[in-house]
């Protein structure tokens, strides 16, 4: 029976003390790794195999099974502490070599209350004969001591404006591509076959002497090792190596166009100036967990591979770019959510010129491909007319018009086309279910390089239509040859205008004539969706795909089966652009990272026509 307290007690005050308990351990796992040095080294090494023999033989068991057990994870203990929030303040200014003089005269001088002298000139020549006899030094007056504060204030603001002006911006853009330049100047004589220039060694004049007797001595024992050796070497290619091995194609990466802007967007479109071969437009979209993010359209110059000249930012991600010929400053714009909206690259405002937002016929899918089309390839200067295409998600091929507003009209609705398939005999003809949608979305197009009223458009159903822009039968055939998955690109030869090609999801390459609705050759060489195509501009037999995995060259003048040339362009991401340049023998390629690596191409085939 407990014993009751007195009032006494009660009233006792008494010191409680709270501390921690000792650790229990309620598991311990000694370490599972041994030195093969130790000692015990050859009894663990038994165990595993026993071990393994053990597993391998309740793998076809009937006595063995599979369980799961899920344990409960204890509650984590936390810890805090509280203190107050520290506050940290940073400050700064500017000093010039004449505020040290000034603050170092003042400090010299000690105030005194006396009255002011009115005359400055008095003061001026007080001041050295009082400092001489120990006597007091007069203040500075009030309306003295606010010069220099203005001046000072009138510093910082010119300061400010130097460092916000135009000018210094525009200086430091030169200095900046000077740099560039410096940095780059191998790979960019290597870009533009140029000879690629070296910098000298500067030594003294005695260390210049001594080493040019050293090296002439050993010049003499090099060229006599060198001629032996280049003759049996010389011999023994001739008869080993094969023409093909000796001059096999080959890519090397020169540079990359990124920044930490683009880095986590994907690659969609490329597109070259059509006056200034130097400027690239790309544009750039990103898709996270399903949804759509801001896109960019980035204008890279080759003076400065590591920031591009004008960032275009966009509301949905960018799906289509390309220049305009006749108005060589405008740049189109297509987007995944079916806007179009057209930049003016030499200003340097970031918002758009034209936008189709406010358009009644706007596109209700994504922009997949737009391009600027010549009306009259003969016209020359001003006299050029072009328009400006667009192929959508939502079936419809467009027209646009620039006038004060940016509008639109169809030129083609592409319908969605019934399988064929043959009734067997005795069998009652099936009523065919309503698709949901009546058009089929379109995923490319290219106008023909001689007749611009004639291109091919290809769509998701993996069909392609060769249509015409006048006439009352828009429609004037369709290739089925992709069966399995969307046409991603058609691309006309630009020598033999009958012939083009067509890559698709279904991971296959196809050669068509125009008068053939069967392919001529098929290309498969890997199992993944091969995204782009483009045919070499100085040879009908040379074109370049990319897949997921790689970049092929293809020569149909060497084989027919297999690229000459496959190579991981990307590492980091999947491919999904491809572009030869204009002025160079060079192969741009873009990825899912956001980069655009430039490619030397070494050793092809001689253009042919």
């Amino acid at each position: 029976v407990e014993a009751a307290l007195t009032e006494a007690e009660l009233e006792q005050r008494v010191d409680i003390y709270l501390s921690e308990t000792d650790t229990l351990w309620m598991l311990d796992l000694p370490t599972a790794v041994l030195s093969t040095e130790a000692e015990e080294a050859g009894r663990v090494l038994e165990r595993n195999k026993i071990y393994v023999e053990i597993c391998k033989a309740k793998i076809d068991s009937e006595y063995f099974e599979e369980k799961m057990v899920q344990t409960i994870s204890g509650a984590a203990k936390t810890k805090e502490v509280q203190c107050e929030t520290i506050t940290v303040a940073e400050k700064g200014m500017m000093v010039t070599s004449w505020d040290f003089d000034n603050s170092l005269d003042a400090s010299e001088t000690e105030p005194t209350e006396t009255e002011e002298p009115t005359d400055t000139e008095e003061k001026s020549s007080k001041s050295p004969t009082a400092e001489e006899h120990g006597q007091a030094v007069a203040v500075p007056s009030a309306r003295e001591s606010a010069v220099p504060a203005r001046s000072h204030e009138g510093r910082e603001c010119l300061s400010e404006a130097i460092l916000t002006s135009e000018k210094l911006k525009q200086d430091l853009v030169v200095m900046e591509r000077i740099l560039m330049e410096n940095i780059f100047q191998p790979k960019l004589a290597v870009y533009r076959q140029i000879p690629v220039l070296i910098e000298p060694d500067v030594t003294s004049d005695t260390d210049r002497e001594e080493g040019e007797e050293e090296e002439d001595e050993e010049e003499k024992k090099d060229e006599k090792k060198q001629e032996e050796t280049s003759f049996k070497s010389s011999a023994l290619s001739d008869v080993n190596q094969s023409p093909a091995e000796a001059a096999a194609p080959s890519l090397e990466q020169l540079w990359s166009y990124r920044c930490d802007l683009t880095s986590g967007h994907s690659v969609s479109s490329m597109a070259w100036n059509k006056v200034n071969p130097d400027l690239l437009a790309v544009g750039y979209r990103e898709f996270v967990s399903q949804d759509q993010k801001g896109g960019l359209a980035c204008c890279w110059s080759l003076k400065n591979p590591m920031w591009p000249e004008r960032i275009f930012r966009c509301e949905h991600g960018v799906t289509a770019v390309d220049f305009s010929l006749a108005s060589p400053n405008l740049l189109a714009v297509g987007m995944a959510n079916g806007h179009v909206a057209i930049y003016d690259v030499r200003s340097r405002n970031a918002a758009a010129l034209l936008d189709s937002s406010a358009s009644l016929n706007k596109h209700t899918g994504p922009v997949w491909q737009l391009r600027w089309v010549e009306q009259d390839r003969g016209a020359t200067g001003g006299d050029k007319k072009e328009r400006l295409m667009c192929i959508s998600g939502d079936g419809r091929m467009t027209q646009w018009f620039i006038q004060q507003r940016l509008d639109c009209f169809d030129v083609m609705t592409i319908k969605r086309t019934q399988s064929r398939k043959k009734k067997l005999p005795g069998e009652r003809e099936r009523k065919s279910e309503a698709p949901i949608s009546q058009q089929a979305a379109g995923m490319c197009f290219d106008f023909h390089p001689e007749d611009t009223d004639i291109f091919l458009a290809g769509t998701e159903e993996g069909h392609i239509h060769l249509c015409s822009c006048s006439g009352q039968e828009q429609i004037l055939g369709t290739y089925r040859g992709h069966k399995q998955g969307p046409v991603y690109k058609v691309a006309w030869n630009p020598s033999s205008t009958d012939m083009f090609l067509s890559c698709s999801a279904d991971w296959s390459i196809l050669l068509w004539h125009r008068d053939s609705h069967t392919p001529l050759l098929t290309f498969t060489s890997v199992t993944a969706f091969v995204h782009d195509i483009k045919w070499a501009p100085k040879s009908a037999l040379i074109f370049a795909a990319v897949n997921e995995r790689s970049v092929e060259i293809w020569d149909l003048s060497v084989s027919i089966f297999n690229p000459v040339l496959s190579c991981a362009a990307s590492p980091e991401g999947n491919l999904s652009s491809i572009l030869f340049a204009k002025n160079a023998e060079c192969l741009l390629l873009g990825d899912s990272c956001g980069q655009v690596g430039v490619w030397q191409l070494h050793n092809l085939a001689a253009p042919s026509t």
